[in-house]
């Protein structure tokens, strides 16, 4: 049997969740591609987090949970602005267009703008994907095991593990050019 939260510790769970914060906001920036969405994005999750503390079970994931609740707070925001342009597109075409404009020869640049050229394009790797695509990802990286992926998704196991794999092969494709020699497909 479950034991449901006291109210008396609502504070303690606020002082746990925010361990978390940096987490969040790191998903939050790639589902909103915004900065400041981002923000907005965690501290609604914070706020419906603290309201339905008391359906928190202790002993569970507070990571997933929070992060369901992230997930849930953004797909609610997605639906009711869904007629709206997606923010973020110029920055990924401005990207896009430097790299191809950037020189063949990495003797050029510097270590620093070399590495600011890979993670453009890494980013960019990732805009490209699906938001269900890069959400799995995202939560493979932040260490998620597929079953706690599969209860901040909200499908199977088997569902997380199919999605998470063509998401991999996606991204793989699109970073295609950064595989050793041997290794590309």
């Amino acid at each position: 049997m479950l034991k449901w939260l006291p109210a008396r510790t609502k504070s303690s769970l606020g002082h746990e969740a925010l361990a978390y914060a940096d987490t969040l906001h790191n998903l939050a920036r790639y589902l909103t591609r915004s900065e400041s969405d981002a923000e907005d994005l965690v501290q609604e999750t914070y706020v419906r987090a603290l309201q339905a503390s008391a359906q928190f079970a202790v002993g569970t994931n507070l990571k997933a949970w929070l992060f369901t609740i992230l997930r849930n707070a953004q797909l609610s925001r997605y639906r009711s602005e869904r007629s709206k342009p997606m923010a973020g597109v110029d920055d990924i075409a401005a990207t896009a267009e430097a790299i191809q404009d950037a020189p063949s020869s990495h003797d050029d640049f510097s270590l620093e703008q070399t590495k600011r050229i890979v993670g453009n394009d890494i980013e960019a790797a990732m805009r490209s994907l699906t938001e269900d695509a890069r959400t799995v990802i995202l939560l493979d990286l932040e260490g998620l095991a597929e079953s706690e992926m599969a209860l901040v998704l909200g499908c199977p196991a088997g569902t997380v593990k199919s999605r998470l794999s063509r998401a991999r092969a996606a991204l793989r494709e699109k970073l295609a050019d950064y595989a050793p020699e041997g290794k590309r497909e």
